[in-house]
């Protein structure tokens, strides 16, 4: 007998009354995924730490999908859209403020900018051990409130408040290692003349150097640094507060140059060997690719940008044979229309044998209280 044909499925469904499968349809549950998707932002949180994470960052967990709950992440979202429309409306009007009450433009330029340049050493260099009749510590808090550590000459216990210089030094200017050895006239960084002319001597710590508390900002935070280091260095006892200066070599001198564009408390300021764009060093210095990030990263850290900004006397020194930055300077120069910057290019002196001449003329002037009127002529440093 032969058996008979399965009905097929079309036929099934057909014979089910159609008000019957309305109710099926409406009372199945979506599909999985679709469920999910409404529910979640973003992928289930597999571990203990995302879950976490996610709680902190102000997002609640939907339960049923392990997740961010969907609901909760645009309303986090909107209130900080909210949250940074109001900052950039407030950071605007400060800027108008500043402007009118006469704020220099790189000041304007940098307020309430934030970064996102940062990098903390691999390698810790250890903290220095100068001889305590050349240097004591004097610790500084910087902006962020960290405790940063700092050098400075000890008190000469005279009864006199004297004038006094903070020195960044080149390479990492963030970090300190050996800086009161002297060493050849031809490369001596130490800058001993000026200590040796019985002017107070600073050398602080910037952020992250020496493996300390923060990260590098590269050339953006640590003029901060300096600045704070210098509100230090006036309250000691023995130090002229009308009387700080500031000065750096190479990287120091880039950093001292882009200090002197912040209207500063210094009386003068004398940047050897800066360069005028930063994106000019080479990897083992910029350890970062700067092209990956806004320009405006690398527009506030390069002096050449800023020069008109600067309202005291401010002197780039380089020397104009052998290894230098020769070119830098002269593109400064170019550029400037601030009377108070002045360019001295020494001939016979390469980028580092113009340190030991340049600071012995500059310290005699500085201790001759001629700081006011103060001229730096090449010729008078190649004589040294």
């Amino acid at each position: 007998m032969p058996m008979p044909m399965p009905m097929h499925r079309h036929v099934l469904l057909a014979s089910i009354p159609a008000t019957l499968l309305l109710l099926m349809t409406a009372c199945s549950p979506p599909a999985p995924d679709t469920a999910q998707q409404a529910a979640c932002a973003g992928p289930p949180l597999r571990t203990i730490e995302e879950r976490n994470q996610a709680m902190e960052d102000g997002y609640e967990i939907n339960r049923l999908f392990d997740c961010i709950d969907k609901k909760s992440f645009e309303f986090e979202q909107a209130r900080r859209l909210a949250g940074e429309q109001h900052n950039a409306k407030t950071l605007a009007s400060e800027r108008v403020q500043m402007a009118q009450r006469g704020s220099t433009e790189f000041v304007q330029a940098r307020h309430g900018f934030v970064t996102g340049i940062t990098l903390s050493d691999k390698q810790t260099t250890a903290l220095p051990d100068p001889p305590e009749r050349l240097f004591v510590r004097s610790d500084y808090k910087n902006p962020q409130n960290y405790t940063l550590h700092g050098y400075v000459s000890p008190d000469p216990d005279d009864g006199r408040r004297h004038p006094a210089i903070i020195w960044l030094t080149g390479g990492d200017t963030n970090s300190l290692s050996d800086f009161w050895t002297p060493g050849p006239d031809q490369n001596d960084q130490s800058a001993r003349a000026f200590r040796e002319a019985g002017i107070i001597m600073a050398f602080p710590i910037l952020r992250g150097g020496n493996g300390r508390a923060s990260a590098k900002e590269l050339f953006y935070g640590e003029v901060d640094d300096v600045l704070a280091a210098a509100d230090q260095l006036a309250r000691l006892s023995y130090v002229d507060p009308e009387r700080i200066y500031l000065g750096g070599h190479s990287t120091g001198g880039t950093l001292a140059l882009l200090t002197a564009a912040m209207n500063t408390r210094f009386k003068a300021i004398f940047a050897f060997g800066p360069v005028a764009r930063i994106d000019s060093y080479p990897e083992s210095l910029i350890t970062v690719d700067l092209a990956r990030y806004p320009a405006i990263e690398t527009r506030l850290r390069s002096p050449i940008h800023w020069l008109d900004s600067i309202k005291q006397p401010t002197f780039v020194i380089e020397g104009a044979d052998g290894t230098n930055n020769k070119a830098d300077l002269q593109e400064i120069c170019a550029a400037s229309r601030n009377p108070l910057l002045n360019c001295v290019e020494v001939p016979g002196a390469d980028h580092f044998s113009v340190l030991r001449p340049a600071t012995r003329v500059i310290a005699a002037k500085l201790v001759a209280g001629v700081d006011g009127g103060i001229s730096l002529r090449p010729e008078e440093i190649a004589a040294k």
